[in-house]
């Protein structure tokens, strides 16, 4: 987490600068281009031997924007390469360089603290814009600034259309080779306001390619869609359940209008049923959905935390009921409670998506929720099973589609399992314990809507947190609080049979 006012120094800075500079992957390159010969076409490639692997690439990169900050040049790449040191572009190394230094120059000139007191004083502070900064973002540093969002007008970006098409094809690729080659018929999807705000409209991009539309720019902005033909298309038009989240409702409305009408002309296309799914199913239901004008949430988060539900079912009703509410072009929180139920009834699967380390599936109680609550409620209606898969588009070069159960183990590994994020959240003392018990808390979430959390994580996750003496002592001196709602979810999901537990650890 970051503290308000502190900047980064020392090994924090660096990393910090290599996750900025890792999106494009500018350090790899370097030292890739650096590293390897350079061969004519009549030369042996097998010449270059042993070339540094992805992990030795990261760790000579952290020593080159070390030396960079300190002042070094082609003397120090020198240096760190050695023997591995094939070219010796100037030219790279002094552009390579300047950007290091542009990053820490931008980091220090943050200043949070004054901000907010010049703020208070009723002075006026700077502009500037906000993003992912690990998402090829780095202007908005310095931090310490207002910032703004961006213009919905032109969402999609074209870039984010080439990867909602990678997302579509990848989706259905993957339903195909776990279902003995079958089209899904109806993906329901969570779309966030995030996929506006962080990715330009990657998962709009995906839900126009899911239905067979192509956005149309005019002047860097979207100016409608084309439909593509059966013929280009060269697959069924694939119907969408879509749960939008109060802010995209709210800030985002010319988005969802777009979407509104491209799937209201797909439906009414005079198209055979086993080509156009959204022909096939309730033609004039809405597709679109989210909770009641001036409301938030999607209800299931509560009834969780609160442990007031005994079956599946009560989830399902709860989220029908928070979330029966029709949006689109001319229509804002029509009652639909209907319409949902007729929807849930023909999806195959629930899709959400990530777009960065610095967020994931635990980070928030309204993803299980949401996410959760939608499959609960598809299953609870289409009286089937229903396939939960993640995306990942943290590399645009490399988009791939996942199950949620294999999402989940790839996060537990990754961050909440892992001994330096603990350590880090550590350091926050109160809050970081704190935060330890809501992941924690949002795992049984995860489990108590899909069943997609692995028996082991819970053995782990009691292991680690409630029955390791050393973070007991943790929670016990810095949040007992946490520790203690911990224990009672762990226990509550083994009480519900939610979680083989070992024997020892209960």
């Amino acid at each position: 987490m970051h503290i308000f006012g502190e900047i980064p120094s020392g090994e924090r800075k660096v990393e910090l600068i290599l996750s900025i500079l890792r999106y494009e992957s500018v350090m790899r390159k370097l030292l890739t281009h650096l590293t390897r010969e350079e061969f004519d076409q009549d030369q042996d490639p097998d010449s270059d031997q042993n070339p540094p692997s992805p992990a030795e690439l990261d760790d000579l990169s952290r020593q080159l924007i070390l030396a960079f900050i300190g002042g070094g040049g082609m003397d120090a790449v020198e240096q760190i390469l050695g023997d591995l040191l094939r070219n010796r572009d100037r030219d790279a190394v002094s552009a390579a360089r300047e950007t290091v230094m542009e990053l820490s120059s931008m980091i220090d000139a943050s200043d949070e603290v004054g901000s907010l007191l010049h703020g208070f004083d009723g002075g006026h502070i700077p502009a500037g814009p906000s993003g992912l900064i690990t998402r090829g973002m780095p202007d908005v540093l310095p931090t310490g600034r207002n910032f703004y969002s961006l213009d919905p007008r032109g969402v999609p970006t074209q870039a984010a259309w080439r990867v909602g098409r990678k997302l579509a094809d990848g989706l259905i690729e993957k339903h195909r080779e776990d279902h003995d080659g079958a089209y899904p018929e109806n993906v329901a999807t969570y779309w966030m306001a995030s996929d506006i705000m962080w990715s330009d409209g990657e998962q709009l991009a995906q839900m126009m390619s899911l239905i067979g539309v192509e956005p149309v720019w005019r002047g860097g902005r979207v100016g409608g869609y084309r439909v593509i033909s059966p013929e280009e298309l060269g697959r069924p038009r694939i119907d969408l359940t879509i749960r939008v989240s109060g802010i995209t409702r709210d800030c985002f409305y010319n988005c969802i209008e777009l979407l509104d009408e491209a799937i209201r002309e797909v439906a009414s296309l005079d198209e055979p049923l086993d080509q156009n799914y959204l022909r096939r199913h309730a033609q004039e239901n809405p597709r679109i959905f989210a909770s009641k004008p001036g409301t938030y949430g999607n209800g299931v988060n509560l009834a969780v935390y609160a442990s007031a539900w005994e079956t599946e079912e009560d989830l399902s009703d709860v989220f029908v009921y928070w979330n029966g509410y029709a949006y689109g072009k001319g229509v804002f929180g029509q009652e639909a409670h209907k319409q949902l139920k007729s929807q849930l009834r023909s999806v195959d699967l629930t899709f959400n998506k990530t777009v960065t380390d610095e967020y994931d599936l635990f980070g928030c109680c309204c993803y299980f929720g949401t996410h959760g609550g939608l499959t609960t409620a598809a299953k609870e209606h289409s009286h089937k099973p229903v396939a939960t898969y993640y995306g990942d588009t943290r590399d645009p070069d490399r988009v791939a589609i996942r199950s949620l159960a294999d999402e989940v183990r790839r996060v537990v590994r990754s961050k909440l399992l892992n001994p330096k994020w603990i350590e880090g959240m550590k350091r926050h003392g109160y809050k970081g314990a704190g935060d330890i018990s809501k992941r924690v808390g949002r795992v049984y979430g995860w489990e108590a809507t899909t069943q997609e959390v692995d028996d082991w994580v819970f053995d782990e996750v009691a292991k680690t947190f409630v029955l390791d003496e050393e973070m007991k002592k943790f929670f016990q001196e810095a949040n007992p609080w946490a520790l203690e709602e911990m224990g009672r979810r762990l226990l509550e999901a083994y009480e519900r049979g939610l979680w083989d537990a070992d024997p020892e650890v209960i």
